[in-house]
């Protein structure tokens, strides 16, 4: 789901652009508006490149809006929901889905590029098709940090105190990832997990960027991310220094998906442009500027994918948990953390 180059640049940047375009009705446009997270569109996300050769292939024009992270565009479709703006919204992940469901938001697509896509990582009634996944992880900066935890029970030591960044579960998807994590894992001693986790989190961001820039600053040693996260810098900055920790109690997968906005005037369109995104060419795209796998089989992975781990136990939350259990759950992180 991620970029990482000049975060600090890149971060200002795409705030200014996304604030301008936030303000804005629906273009007069003969293309499809695309509401997506903000690093999707940043200059070294897939974004351009993936609207470009689909502009090319298919002569519409796609314009990008970013709200923010997953949470806060899916937040923005709920609101607009009477009078949509927006044709296709990218980036609503297996977390987010159920809330997605709830409202009536996406429009069933069954593509027929998904032929190519394991069933496993396929949404309910295809109301969203699934573009990018990896695991959640905690990711090690090991020339900051000797000896990093070697296990979720190791996050609540007070060695690490103050030393890991954390994003907020309410608006971003890596924050809302790691609380249903530690939830499969906890369950119901779950704010006892938080209370004692609590004075190790040096902040919470709002966002995935935000987080992982201060993290790559060296504000702190430890953040939550991706196994994918660690080849980024092998292949741009030839350093094998961020390794993603793998526990023995298990990972829990992010799936990310794509869906036709209910309402769309340009619905054609639209299935198009989500045929697009599981295709050959722009399944290519996604490993070396979003950071994921791509859900494309056969799409090939660059050498630098050999600092991606795999998790040797996978968790399964099935059902994702709706909306109010997603609240409760929030409202306990929150309590925790005030203690």
């Amino acid at each position: 789901m991620k970029r990482y180059l000049p975060l600090l640049l890149a971060v200002i940047g795409v705030i200014l652009i996304a604030t301008i375009m936030v303000g804005r009705t629906k273009p007069e446009t003969d293309g499809i508006t695309v509401y997506t997270y903000d690093s999707f569109i940043s200059e070294w996300g897939p974004g351009p490149e993936i609207a470009k050769q689909f502009t090319e292939q298919s002569g519409i024009t796609v314009n990008y809006v970013a709200p923010g992270d997953a949470g806060q565009t899916l937040q923005r479709l709920i609101n607009e929901k009477e009078a949509p703006v927006a044709d296709v919204a990218i980036g609503i992940d297996n977390n987010l889905f159920p809330k997605a469901e709830e409202e009536g938001i996406f429009l069933s697509y069954t593509s027929p590029e998904l032929k190519k896509v394991d069933s496993s990582l396929r949404f309910e009634d295809d109301l969203l098709t699934p573009y990018d996944y990896s695991d959640f992880a905690f990711i090690w900066d090991s020339q900051k940090l000797e000896n990093p935890p070697q296990s979720f029970a190791d996050l609540t030591d007070p060695r690490f105190k103050e030393k890991i960044i954390i994003m907020d579960p309410r608006t971003s998807t890596p924050g809302l990832g790691l609380l249903l994590w530690s939830e499969k894992i906890y369950g119901d001693k779950l704010f006892d997990f938080w209370k004692a986790f609590a004075p190790n989190i040096l902040t919470v961001s709002s966002s995935w960027d935000t987080g992982y820039g201060l993290f790559t600053s060296g504000e702190a040693p430890l953040v939550i991310s991706y196994t994918t996260s660690p080849p980024y810098h092998l292949e741009y900055e030839g350093t094998e220094r961020y390794k993603a920790l793998i526990f023995p109690e298990g990972h829990y997968m992010q799936i990310e998906g794509a869906g036709v906005v209910a309402g769309t005037k340009q619905r054609k369109a639209a299935e198009a442009f989500i045929d697009f995104l599981i295709s050959e060419d722009a399944q290519a795209v996604i490993p070396l500027t979003n950071w994921m796998y791509p859900v494309r089989e056969g799409t090939p992975l660059p050498d630098s994918f050999r600092l991606a781990p795999k998790p040797d136990k996978q968790l399964q939350i099935n059902p994702a948990p709706d909306g109010t259990t997603v609240d409760t759950l929030i409202e306990l992180w929150t309590k925790a953390l005030l203690q």
